[in-house]
């Protein structure tokens, strides 16, 4: 009996062995690479040049602290989008182009990020620019492959909207979905806000799928329900409760609240998501989730390395924030 118990005892004491062994590299790493985002935040790079591919000339660049120049900004990440592009961006501009038309106090501008594409996105995006004149779509190019999170980020910070929506590039939500979100927002200013311009006061509105979990469930392979179900956890446990699906790609946002929020993102990649739920609960932003008409495009860019980097990400907001290593700056102007 005994040398049976001393047997386990062996196991366990190697299992124990060959995990920290194995997992210290991983937390050095994580530790590591936590510390080298503290300044993340800053954003103390150049702004981004905005030419007018018709005049050729630079057009100056707005800063998220200046006052609004438009009633709203649509963000449009975009990396190797060159087929899906086309068709989301003509279903928006012709939803926003009619309704400026129907309303003449409605402006809006749609801003294009290029993600370090390497095939014909950008001169999808510079053909919309030329249509539809550099007041109304501009783009922004980022060089190399940065990450989702910071491609929105990017082009958050640039805009000119009294309201901004982020929105994905191969259309998967209905864009006059975006009334509904709108409306809501409008809906919470005018009751708890009645004197104060819609711009400055922190709201956000999210996209939601939760409806369609269900029918996901039935239609989707069992490992990614498990994958699925293991994420929704650890958002939990990393932002907590309160946002049903954290990762629909159609959100919005006040200027206010894009101003606080998109000032101290550090996340750049897939997970940036549950950092701005987490972001917008340490402000006191009010959040409302609302369900949205959404469909599956082909051509996802979701695979298992980006569950992967989702975890490394989440891995990194946990520690930063809660250890107290990235700090949160609440400037107001």
């Amino acid at each position: 009996m005994m040398e049976t118990w001393g047997g386990w005892s062996t196991m366990l004491q190697l299992t124990l062995i060959v995990a920290i062994v194995s997992g210290l590299p991983l937390a050095v790493a994580i530790l590591i690479e936590t510390f080298r985002r503290r300044f993340n935040h800053s954003h103390l790079e150049a702004h981004p040049i905005f030419e007018d591919p018709n005049s050729l000339k630079q057009v100056k660049c707005p800063y998220i602290y200046d006052p609004a120049e438009k009633y709203i900004s649509l963000i449009v990440p975009a990396y190797n989008e060159e087929c899906r592009l086309p068709v989301a961006l003509d279903e928006t501009m012709n939803y926003l182009e009619e309704r400026a038309r129907k309303d003449h106090s409605f402006s809006y501008e749609v801003i294009i990020v290029d993600d370090g594409s390497s095939d014909g996105t950008k001169r999808v995006a510079f053909d919309f620019v030329r249509k539809y004149k550099v007041d109304n779509v501009r783009v922004v190019l980022l060089g190399k492959n940065q990450g989702k999170g910071e491609a929105i980020r990017k082009g958050m910070l640039h805009s000119r909207g009294k309201l901004l929506l982020m929105l994905d590039a191969d259309g998967a939500t209905k864009i006059d979905d975006l009334e509904k979100l709108e409306n809501q927002i409008l809906a919470v200013a005018k009751k708890d806000h009645p004197s104060e311009g819609i711009a400055d006061i922190p709201i956000v509105a999210f996209g939601s799928r939760a409806h369609l979990e269900k029918k996901a469930l039935a239609t989707r392979k069992w490992y990614r329900n498990f994958l699925m179900k293991g994420f929704h956890v650890v958002v939990l446990l990393a932002a907590g409760p309160g946002v049903r699906d954290t990762q629909c790609g159609f959100k919005m946002f006040t200027r206010a609240a894009a101003r606080k929020l998109f000032t101290n993102i550090r996340l750049k990649r897939w997970c940036f998501d549950v950092e701005l739920v987490y972001l917008s609960k340490f402000f006191r932003i009010r959040i409302i989730e609302i369900s949205v008409t959404w469909s599956e495009i082909p051509g996802s860019k979701v695979s298992a390395l980006s569950i992967l980097n989702m975890l490394w990400e989440m891995a990194l907001m946990s520690l930063g924030y809660r250890a107290g290593i990235w700090k949160i700056r609440n400037r107001e102007s």
